[in-house]
C-alpha cells in the first residue's frame, strides 16, 4: 500500500463526519427546495400561459437536483480539505 497508512478513526472523528453529512444533506434539500419554489412557484401558484408554465416547471425540475448535488459536494469537500484551522498565539494540540 504505497504510502497509505490505515488508521482507525476516533469516535469524535466519526461523529464529526456524521454531523457534516447530515448538515450537507439538510442544507442541500433546503437550498434545492427554495430554488425550486422560486423558479417553479409562479407556475404552481398563478395561471400562466402553457409554454411559460412548462418552461418554469422544467427549469425548476432541472436546477433543483443540480443545486442539491453542488451543495452536498461543496460542503463535504470543504470539510475533508479543511483540516484544523490555525489559532494564532495558541499552542497547537499536536505540538
Amino acid at each position: 500500500m504505497s504510502g497509505y497508512e490505515e488508521r482507525r478513526r476516533s469516535q469524535a472523528e466519526r461523529d464529526a463526519i456524521t454531523v457534516e453529512i447530515g448538515y450537507a444533506l439538510f442544507s442541500a434539500v433546503f437550498a434545492a427546495a427554495v430554488l425550486f419554489g422560486a423558479v417553479a412557484g409562479p407556475a404552481l401558484l398563478f395561471e400562466l400561459p402553457p409554454l411559460a408554465e412548462k418552461v418554469t416547471l422544467r427549469t425548476g425540475l432541472v436546477l433543483a437536483p443540480l443545486v442539491f448535488l453542488v451543495r452536498v459536494v461543496s460542503v463535504l469537500v470543504r470539510f475533508r480539505g479543511g483540516g484544523q484551522p490555525s489559532h494564532p498565539g495558541r499552542t497547537s494540540p499536536d505540538s
